[in-house]
């Protein structure tokens, strides 16, 4: 999958492959003209993605190839067991979580989780949760909290389900219920925005000590897309709703909604998914570390603070 503001690299490394399959072929020496194409390819690269739209930086978010929950899970930990169901409805496969070992240390997952294909996409409920999904994510952090255990939350969603049926089931009453006992989490909750982070589908599981985001990814109240059809009555004007809506990670740091960024390989997660597993993973045990260091009444009083202290209020 090519985006469009990335056609031109992908021109450019079609021609490089090209040349690489010329000189290989005939036997021709075209090292001179391959390394000046890989380092006109290398300058392009720098220059579109260190001066991404906001609108481009969603669409990043959205790559078909970006790796998911699951993907970053699998890669950071040994032995991950997927632990399933809400005990009251039904295991909502949008939302996943359990248990994994990050370095000799047990760690709580939870996150929503999307599919690659139609059928995943279908099971998953393209990543949006119903009301058992946030009960099952508040089941976990609760066995959590019993064993001691640090919680990681992994945020890729476009929203919580919609659904007629959800709202029956108590959509906006879990996700509050979320959002109440995670201010009262007893042991270190790290959040981390991984694609989309949507609405209260997204804020459902990120209360925590630590918020990150990835730096091609948003976090906002709703999607430019919904922003753009309540305003212009159109999805015409969703470029213009991400300007203002001002959703991407500079932006919510320089607010202090979130608490850091975490850089990705150039071009984008889905380049270099090990590294960028490996780069969540140092900003998982670096916020540990320094997590663990103050008692747990504190955390609940910080964390309380830090979320207290958001937004501006004029009287």
């Amino acid at each position: 999958m090519v985006l469009e503001f990335e056609k031109p690299i992908a021109d450019l490394e079609l021609k490089l492959s090209e040349m690489k399959d010329l000189a290989k072929g005939k036997n021709i020496d075209l090292s001179t003209d391959i390394k000046s194409l890989e380092e006109k390819i290398q300058a392009l690269k720098k220059e579109t993605f260190q001066n991404l739209t906001r609108w481009q930086r969603v669409q990043l978010s959205r790559h078909a190839d970006r790796p998911y929950a699951l993907d970053y899970i699998y890669e950071m930990t040994n032995d991950f067991i997927e632990l399933h169901g809400d005990r009251g409805v039904k295991d909502d496969k949008a939302m996943i979580g359990g248990l994994g070992d990050i370095d000799g240390r047990t760690v709580m997952f939870i996150g929503q989780q999307k599919g690659r294909n139609t059928k995943q996409r279908q099971e998953r409920n393209f990543g949006m949760a119903n009301p058992e999904g946030y009960r099952k994510a508040l089941r976990l952090m609760k066995m959590a909290e019993k064993f001691n255990k640090p919680i990681v939350t992994l945020i890729d969603t476009p929203g919580a389900f919609p659904g007629i049926e959800a709202e029956e089931r108590g959509q906006g009453e879990a996700i509050a219920r979320n959002l109440r006992e995670m201010f009262k989490l007893k042991v270190p909750v790290i959040c981390i925005i991984i694609g989309e982070g949507a609405s209260g589908g997204a804020l459902g599981i990120a209360i925590g000590d630590r918020v990150f985001m990835l730096e091609n990814t948003w976090y906002s109240v709703i999607s430019p897309e919904s922003c753009s059809s309540i305003l212009w009555r159109s999805w015409d004007y969703k470029e213009q709703a991400a300007e203002a809506l001002k959703l991407t990670a500079p932006d919510m740091l320089q607010h202090r909604l979130i608490d850091g960024i975490i850089p990705e390989p150039l071009g984008g997660a889905h380049r270099n998914m090990k590294v960028m597993a490996a780069t969540i993973k140092n900003t998982i045990k670096d916020s540990l570390a320094e997590l663990d260091s103050v008692g747990s009444l504190q955390r609940m009083d910080n964390r309380i603070d830090k979320f207290c202290a958001m937004g501006v209020v004029v009287e």
